[in-house]
């Protein structure tokens, strides 16, 4: 999901962007080019911020270049043919393996950085996330550095799941029959999550169910979106969508409903955090309790960060050969990318020390937005996770994570995180999987769904479409 979109610091004509790019090694030695999507006025200062400290420290100079993901990709092949391109690139994990896959990318760097900081800090998760695998050879390449992102949770009113006598879910089954059974007792929203026909919102809905669920879009080539497992986790989310007593929702008017509290569940990224502590004033709780309480949602909710998958009860032995008995739980990864013909030594220590000295003050740009993927150090397996939960949030950083909600939240979102997983990620499937989110694919199927169609005629459906999508690649 993504935070309300605030003017960026400043517009780039595509010749700006070239200038922006940091020249060939030989000519520019002491000085790097840093590309982020982090582009609000506040982030960007944060970030120039860090920047200088790492210039006091080594004496290399940092241009940070506020560049939105569609114009990093555009300028990226745009600068690799002109000779010029920048030294380090924060982006997305779909956007660093594809880059790799073009050959945009100094990978030598990137282990040579993991190699120093020691790969058994970083969340396997994100690794993977961030992995190549060759479809001819199996060779796997790390493209990027992890660096930090965000999770769902499912965010619950525990006043609300009281008095319907529900317990809190373990399981998107649980998760189901809870919603239900509070739009019964109580006439009110079970759950609010995006759920439109056809949107990106629905694409978001169905990909964190149905993953959650244990469903796989696609492994080693085949379509496997019409599985049992898939079948079962349609007929869960249209009976999760039939909790709402409000119709469809996309991500702000789900949102919308729970800070109003219309609703007694809310599936949302970690963005929430600091709204429902009344700490952005942009998008304040709403609820009636909340005019004598501003604080009332945050004291009275409760975080799922992590559900069981089925089997999840079945012995270790069985849960390793099945993967989808794994948690797996929609979210982002963010990611430093070297580019290739950058200024390699420059942009390994840059990278080093934004992960590592700088790592507290880097992820406090955006703290309810950027949870570390690399949890602390060898010496201290959770150093950045602990620091993560001091941290101010939210517009207004008066509070922490940890003040908030406890220190037992700060390890939960830690949980969350490592269960963080996209449908094809780390293999060649992984092109497929994108192809699908970024068209809607899926989504396309939920009106049938709403109107009744079988749950295992509507998967069936949904892997002809995969299918007539993976023959055109």
């Amino acid at each position: 999901m993504h935070r309300r979109i605030r003017p960026s610091v400043v517009a780039l004509t595509t010749a700006a962007l070239l200038a922006a790019c940091g020249a060939p090694a030989e000519e520019q030695a002491g000085s790097i080019t840093f590309w982020t999507p982090q582009s609000t006025p506040e982030r960007v200062a944060a970030q120039e911020a860090v920047a200088e400290r790492f210039t006091q420290e080594t004496g290399i100079e940092v241009d940070v270049v506020p560049l939105a993901a569609a114009d990093q990709d555009q300028s990226l092949v745009t600068g690799a043919a002109s000779g010029e391109v920048p030294d380090v690139i924060l982006a997305g994990a779909s956007q660093v393996t594809s880059w790799q896959s073009q050959g945009l990318l100094d990978t030598d760097v990137v282990q040579e950085t993991l190699d120093t900081l020691d790969p058994a800090t970083f969340n396997e998760n994100a690794l993977g996330a961030v992995t190549v695998q060759d479809a001819d050879t199996g060779e796997s390449t790390i493209a990027a550095v992890p660096s930090d992102g965000w999770v769902h949770l499912i965010a619950y009113r525990t006043d609300l799941l009281e008095a319907a006598g529900v317990e809190v879910p373990t399981t998107v089954a649980e998760l189901a029959q809870a919603a239900t059974t509070v739009k019964e007792e109580l006439d009110v929203t079970g759950i609010a999550l995006g759920t439109q026909s056809g949107t990106a919102s629905g694409t978001e809905g169905i990909e964190s169910i149905f993953q959650s669920a244990g469903c796989r879009l696609v492994s080693d080539g085949e379509v496997t979106i019409d599985s049992p497992e898939c079948t079962e986790a349609a007929g869960l989310f249209k009976e999760l969508r039939d909790s709402s007593v409000a119709g469809d929702y996309d991500v702000e008017s789900a949102r919308a409903a729970y800070l109003a509290g219309d609703a007694a569940m809310l599936l949302f990224s970690t963005h929430i955090l600091d709204e429902l502590a009344n700490l952005d004033e942009a998008v304040p709780p709403s609820c009636e309790q909340c005019t004598d309480d501003p604080e009332f949602l945050a004291k009275n909710s409760g975080f799922i960060t992590v559900l069981d998958p089925p089997g999840a009860s079945a012995s270790s032995a069985d849960n390793s050969a099945d993967d989808s008995a794994t948690p797996a739980q929609f979210g982002a990864t963010l990611a430093y990318a070297v580019p290739a013909h950058a200024n390699a030594d420059e942009a390994r220590q840059y990278v080093e020390f934004v992960l590592g000295e700088g790592y507290a003050d880097t992820l406090a740009v955006a703290t309810e937005g950027r949870l570390p993927l690399r949890t602390g150090t060898p010496e201290n397996p959770t150093e950045y996770l602990d620091a993560w939960g001091g941290l101010g949030f939210g517009p207004k950083v008066e509070s922490s994570v940890a003040e908030v909600y406890g220190d037992d939240l700060v390890t939960a979102m830690g949980e969350g995180m490592s269960a963080v997983a996209r449908w094809g990620q780390g293999t060649p499937d992984a092109t497929l999987a994108g192809l699908v989110a970024t068209q809607g694919t899926l989504a396309q199927q939920l009106d049938p769904l709403y109107r009744g169609t079988d749950p295992a005629d509507v998967t069936g459906q949904m892997a002809a479409d995969v299918t007539a999508l993976q023959q055109d690649q």
